[in-house]
């Protein structure tokens, strides 16, 4: 798999009035990897979206996506990406099929109904291509709303909370999808707040907390920094619940479980 970055993020700094939001963020995200950005509520996830997707001004530092800087060349860096928010950016009165369409046909790639017909099969949605899209199920939906992004082959693709509000059915739904996408080589930078989501889907781990990125590493070498917590019949790796934790300063096992948390539990 290529390791050369695909995005690249320097000290970058963003603030809203005296809310300092990022501090200066570092990040590289290799080229055909999954990369889960970690962090909770109000951590500054989405800012970086906004700002490697050009939506957003950063106040310092740099970032490139695919070479390109994101300040200095944002045409290009669009042209090369594509951006899934956290709720799905489908026309409910179009069928899956004509919501596929009609992105192909603005994006000016011919054969529309060909690529559209490609992309229901790679998703599973043949059998509800005809079906208004009203009527999908909120896995569906959010397969189709992903489908849409891949329309002009971009070669990164942002993922913000791709998974927020979804039942556990539809959420396996989209990991099995985002796993499809990296196995096609498209680069996938994820947010998520669910720490079982970043287990599942990512090559590599960064965990964003108070404006920086605290830690950066392969699940594998986030759970180096820690010893075995407890030792039974076999060693007992620590978890990412723990070592996130841990990372971000809560120690208080007495304090309300953060809505995150239990929903990692699940």
């Amino acid at each position: 798999m290529n390791t050369t970055p695909a995005i690249t993020v320097r000290d970058l700094t963003k603030a809203f009035g005296d809310n300092a939001v990022l501090r200066g963020v570092d990040l590289d995200v290799p080229s055909g990897h999954i990369v889960a950005l970690l962090g909770s509520n109000g951590a500054g996830k989405t800012t970086v979206v906004r700002i490697l997707s050009t939506l957003l001004k950063a106040d310092g530092g740099t970032a490139t996506v695919q070479g390109f800087d994101v300040k200095v060349d944002p045409r290009t860096v669009r042209e090369s990406i594509s951006l899934t928010g956290q709720f799905a950016a489908v026309d409910n009165a179009l069928t899956g099929r004509e919501n596929l369409v009609l992105i192909a046909q603005l994006r000016h790639v011919p054969q529309a109904r060909a690529i559209a017909d490609d992309l229901l099969a790679r998703f599973s949605l043949t059998d509800a291509a005809d079906r208004k899209a009203a009527n999908y199920s909120g896995g569906m939906r959010r397969r189709l709303d992903i489908a849409m992004s891949l329309i002009g082959d971009p070669a990164v693709i942002f993922l913000d909370e791709p998974t927020t509000g979804l039942d556990p059915q539809a959420r396996i739904e989209v990991w099995h999808t985002v796993k499809h996408l990296a196995g096609g080589g498209t680069t996938v930078l994820l947010t998520t707040q669910y720490l079982e989501e970043a287990e599942q889907l990512a090559d590599r781990i960064a965990i964003l907390h108070e404006g920086r990125i605290v830690a950066d590493g392969t699940l594998t070498e986030l759970k180096a920094l820690f010893p075995p917590r407890t030792r039974e019949l076999v060693e007992k790796q620590p978890s990412l619940e723990e070592i996130f934790l841990a990372i971000v300063g809560d120690h208080d096992s007495t304090s309300t479980p953060d809505p995150t948390m239990r929903e990692a539990r699940r």
